[in-house]
């Protein structure tokens, strides 16, 4: 996965204390607040030891960068891994290296600060310019960077990662007066899912609504893997490098030590657990286990209702006529010794990746496999608190949004064969399938028969997963679709009480011009008093950069700011019309030789500006703009 990337990863906003564009806002800011929680592989790591790194003049002294310093990862590459990867069993640090995640907002908005390095590593940077450019307050915007490399137990056990998350929200609620806007960003949402059930176990039932009630105004959850992704099956096989300088099999050892490797499976929409909140009420203790089971429906449906499987790997076979090696007695067969064997191809769902079968059954061809194994059932299937590796349910939060890409070219399967290289690197892609256009491709350009979605994904996590929060709608949803850039209006779609049934997904019958980049939102304010749910569809926005999406952040402030309006007149801003909020969105028309969007930007030069756009800017007359949106 992609870090930040698939993995970036659950982030908490804080839009408070907005200032005023040129003094004319109506509305008080002051009490929101929020928390920024980054996701996979989006927080810096910084060493907490001293390490020698003979053949290389760049040691590790405590408190220097680690993830990321690509100087260091390109001197001394042996040095930097022993201070990235951990014990594969119990999730301890190297015996030579320890690294712990940097804390504040610097850890999340440059991954590697540099003149070069820093724009190709920015996470949060933009979005931190933005907060600011509206008038946001330095104390209400609060980062909360954690160990991405850990499984969510060993958050808690060795950082008391929510015990500190739990206090960061009374601490916010104390400051601003009000409660915080969540925005999570790919894992982040996850650790946001196991901080509200372990929040369940640490608060007592009857204060546990009110809680959420008083510390969260609002959740944003931002390329969320809600059932997973697929490039995490094949990080765990062939490795993947992160766009990092270093070999795939290095990338591939790092990766699985790491706890977290597990948490973003792919998983079947069919497949739970028991609730364990029912024994918050009669004392259980938590050294129980959940029951995994799957319905009727896993049966019945093929691919765990995926668009098809997961992995198909080529393992090879002692005897021809033997179908399934897992089975027969090949425990002492070795790696030089398979080459004399027929291939047997087998076939996994995401069923069979996340509930252990695919990891069993490659155990004799891949040492890896049994780490992985243990890793799954010990920090996952046997978690006392949740097994994330089961199907959302819609959080008890009072507003919910949840945003992600759609319609890009997306790996939702993969077909793996034995290379004839030595571990790590003993796995070869051979084809790659991929969701477009509502239509599965192989790597060549085949078309492949399954069952893909409405459109494609992120890029990073299929549409399958992503789209699983629509959902937590009612049986009534209203849905519009409108450009991302700004708008007259004349292109806005919309449809109103369309009908929902759970467990299946909502295609709107909207046109789209090949041209325009589209957002369609499905919002439902109506079927559980007192909770607002929207979905938020971007054409073409990238799993990694929609946290950087002018798009995204123009339609959050807005949504923020119609919400703390004492005049609105609607659940949710309306999307009648799109006007520029900020100098970076007036341009130069050279059409008509000024100015676009006049009503509300002007030619104003101010030295420095090198081109017509660069001097056009915003009036100050943004409060008949902002009419348009109560």
């Amino acid at each position: 996965m992609r870090g930040g990337h698939v993995g970036f990863v659950v982030t908490f906003i804080l839009l408070a204390a907005a200032g005023n564009l040129c003094g004319e806002f109506a509305g008080d800011y002051s009490k929101l607040s929020g928390i920024i929680i980054p996701g996979f592989a989006s927080t810096q790591l910084r060493a907490w030891s001293i390490l020698d790194c003979p053949y290389s003049p760049l040691d590790f002294n405590p408190l220097d960068l680690v993830w990321l310093d690509t100087t260091k990862l390109l001197s001394a590459v042996n040095c930097w891994l022993k201070c990235m990867m951990l014990d594969p069993y119990n999730q301890t640090d190297h015996r030579e290296c320890k690294s712990r995640p940097d804390s504040g907002l610097s850890a999340i908005t440059e991954l590697d600060p540099g003149y070069i390095t820093g724009p190709l590593s920015s996470v949060w940077k933009e979005w931190i310019k933005w907060c600011i450019e509206f008038g946001i307050e330095a104390n209400a915007i609060i980062a909360a960077p954690y160990d991405w490399r850990l499984s969510p137990s060993k958050l808690e056990e060795r950082d008391l990662y929510f015990h500190k998350l739990k206090l960061t929200f009374e601490t916010a609620l104390k400051l601003r007066g009000g409660p915080s806007i969540v925005f999570a960003h790919s894992l982040g949402n996850n650790v946001f899912r196991y901080f509200l059930e372990w929040l369940k176990l640490e608060i007592a039932p009857k204060e546990y609504g009110r809680w959420l009630d008083d510390h969260i105004h609002a959740y944003f959850a931002v390329g969320a893997p809600l059932l997973g992704a697929i490039e995490t099956v094949k990080a765990t096989l062939s490795g993947s490098t992160f766009g990092l300088p270093v070999s795939e099999g290095t990338a591939r050892l790092m990766f699985n030590t790491f706890g977290s490797s597990i948490w973003m499976l792919p998983f079947s929409k069919h497949c739970t657990t028991d609730n364990v909140y029912r024994r918050h009420f009669s004392g259980g203790n938590r050294k129980y286990h959940h029951a995994y089971h799957c319905d009727e429906h896993e049966l019945k449906s093929k691919y765990s209702g995926w668009p098809t499987n997961i992995i198909n790997i080529e393992v090879p076979s002692i005897r021809g006529n033997e179908v399934y090696p897992s089975v027969v007695e090949t425990a002492q067969t070795n790696l030089s010794g398979m080459e004399c064997g027929f291939p047997t191809q087998l076939s996994f769902s995401a069923r069979e990746v996340s509930d252990g079968t695919f990891f069993k059954a490659i155990k004799n061809y891949d040492p890896d496999s049994e780490r992985l194994f243990h890793l799954l059932k010990k920090s996952y299937h046997d978690d006392p608190i949740l097994n994330p590796l089961t199907p959302w349910e819609r959080p008890p939060l009072k507003n919910i949004f949840c945003i992600y890409g759609v319609d890009s070219k997306t790996e939702v399967g993969y077909y793996f064969a034995p290379s004839g290289k030595p571990y790590p690197d003993n796995w070869i892609i051979t084809d790659v399938i991929y969701e477009i256009e509502g239509s599965l491709y192989s790597r060549s350009g085949n078309l492949v028969e399954g069952y893909p979605g409405a459109t494609s994904g992120d890029e990073t996590v299929p549409y399958h997963s992503l789209s699983w929060c629509k959902n937590w709608l009612g049986p009534k949803v209203n849905i519009t679709r409108t450009p991302q850039s700004e708008h007259d209006g004349s292109d806005v779609q919309v449809h109103q009480n369309i009908e929902h049934q759970h467990g299946e997904d909502i295609i709107p019958n909207m046109t789209k011009l090949p041209t325009m980049k589209y957002i369609t939102y499905y919002e439902d304010s109506e079927s559980f008093p007192g909770t607002r749910t929207a979905v938020w569809e971007l054409d073409k926005a990238n799993h990694r950069n929609i946290v950087r999406s002018s798009a995204l952040m123009r339609e959050l402030w807005l949504e923020m700011w119609h919400d703390i309006h004492p005049d609105k007149k609607s659940n949710f801003v309306t999307k009648a019309k799109r006007g520029p909020l900020r100098d970076e969105d007036c341009y130069w028309d050279y059409g008509k030789a000024r100015c676009a969007w006049s009503e509300h930007c002007e030619y104003r030069y101010v030295f420095g500006d090198v081109h017509l756009g660069q001097s056009c800017r915003l009036k100050c007359s943004t409060s008949h703009l902002l009419s348009h949106y109560v």
